[in-house]
């Protein structure tokens, strides 16, 4: 479980996002987005985990909003969460694409999204302990490459490897610590949310997890851990090494991921080829999660009839292959890379994506808050609690207030110049109509209501 979540964090917002960051924001205004998000995300991890140790379910956060908010909510939190990863899916292809072409310049994007889609479909449709077998072996390559880079770099920037210390030079120089301001620091926390999405798989995963009240919490407490410290050192170090208003470093293309700069400037002549390698590795990992996670997510809206009935169906190997195809096909979108060209689209999903995804951890934050409030007020013992989120009720309160300010602020920068960005306004904002479409409409349906404290279903699943 705890590789399942490092495979789905840990990719293409790391090895490629980053570079874009520290560029727009500045090596200490990259910092301190990625420090931000990382503070609300500890909130919502633990706020997930105190719900999934109790509650064990697969797809847990259309099942948690359903049952301490809203039916309504939980419809809409649920069919987000599946469009969420069917849409990063879908961005992790055309990052693929853009690696292949590192070395194959001329080849047909289209060939190689439907290659790498049928991939991410066959390693689905083995059984869950395959599933989980292969994303282990992918997230080791990850954590290696990552640990190997951060060695090497803290060793070029006090001399030992390349033989003249860096420091902080680059650090320092002009307005390098926040050179675009606050609004840079904030576009930044967009991109962090992007990458830190993948630390909730753990709570996807539970209802399909070995002894999830034991497992669960160990995951959690974790993962979150490691990802920040690998973030944050891997973002210090590319801010020390290379100078954050080099041009490369705000390119799309994957030739000039600052992981490869790096290692370039280490001497190491091979690491262009190798690095693209380990990237492509972590880019079909990361899909592979999000292939896993909203295909849970449909089967269960499924079973909880808000979906059609046949994607509630498992094959003999307890696989819901008609959900895994759905969520496929929506990861087709990949293929307009060829017609719009590759690093645009890239941008444009990367950027729906991350607004879906800070939707559903704003849900998890609301689900958490009314989870225990409902539980003081139907008079139950908080020993009975497998594990306890820390600091109630700041902690869901202050991650709840951090999503909306990074959704509603979060494309700033297409008002930039006197002119309206309206391609870049619709791809990062199209969430939000959509969710709101799903909530009220099923509200004006089926008649729901907000739930009161004491209808609230605590009672653990059988499943």
């Amino acid at each position: 479980m705890t590789m399942i979540s490092l495979g789905g964090s840990i990719g293409t917002g790391l090895f490629l996002a980053s570079g874009g960051a520290i560029h727009d924001a500045g090596p200490g205004g990259a910092l301190l987005g990625y420090a931000i998000i990382g503070i609300m995300v500890y909130f919502l991890v633990t706020s997930l985990g105190e719900m999934a140790t109790y509650m064990p379910v697969s797809g847990t956060f259309s099942t948690y909003a359903t049952r301490f908010v809203d039916p309504s909510f939980g419809f809409a939190l649920g069919w987000n969460y599946w469009y969420n990863w069917a849409i990063t899916i879908a961005a992790e292809l055309s990052a693929a694409t853009l690696i292949i072409k590192f070395w194959l310049p001329n080849s047909p994007s289209f060939l190689w999204s439907a290659l790498f889609l049928i991939l991410m479909v066959g390693l689905n449709l083995l059984s869950v302990k395959g599933y989980g077998e292969s994303e282990y072996w992918f997230a080791m390559i990850k954590i290696a490459t990552v640990i190997i880079f951060i060695v090497i770099g803290l060793l070029m920037i006090v001399g030992i490897w390349s033989g003249e210390a860096v420091g902080f030079s680059h650090f320092t120089e002009g307005d390098a610590p926040v050179s675009g301001g606050w609004l840079a620091v904030l576009g930044v926390c967009m991109a962090a949310g992007f990458s830190f999405q993948g630390t909730e798989l753990v709570g996807i995963a539970a209802g399909e997890s070995e002894n999830p009240r034991k497992n669960v919490p160990r995951a959690i407490r974790t993962v979150f851990w490691r990802i920040v410290l690998f973030y944050i050192l891997a973002i210090f170090v590319v801010g020390m090494l290379i100078p954050y208003n080099t041009d490369t470093l705000a390119s799309d293309s994957v030739a000039a991921s600052p992981f490869t700069i790096v290692f370039e400037k280490a001497g190491l002549s091979f690491a262009a080829s190798v690095m693209n390698a380990v990237i492509l590795s972590s880019v079909l990992s990361a899909g592979n999660s999000g292939m896993y996670a909203s295909t849970r997510m449909l089967w269960v809206l499924a079973k909880e009839g808000k979906a059609p009935k046949p994607f509630a169906k498992l094959n003999s190997r307890g696989i819901p292959v008609y959900s895994l195809l759905a969520t496929a096909a929506l990861g087709m979108l990949a293929f307009l890379a060829s017609f719009f060209g590759d690093g645009q689209v890239y941008i444009w999903l990367l950027n729906a994506s991350g607004m879906s995804g800070f939707i559903a951890w704003l849900g998890i934050a609301i689900s958490h808050y009314r989870f225990r409030r409902a539980y003081v007020a139907q008079g139950r013992d908080f020993a009975e609690l497998p594990y306890r989120s820390l600091w109630f009720p700041f902690g869901p309160i202050l991650a709840g207030i951090m999503c909306a300010i990074v959704i509603l602020g979060q494309s700033i920068s297409a008002f930039s110049d006197g002119e309206v960005d309206w391609q870049f306004l619709f791809a990062s904002y199209v969430g939000i109509p959509l969710f709101l479409a799903l909530w009220l409409g099923h509200k004006w349906k089926f008649k729901t209501k907000t739930l009161k404290l004491e209808e609230c279903d605590l009672e653990p699943s059988e499943e």
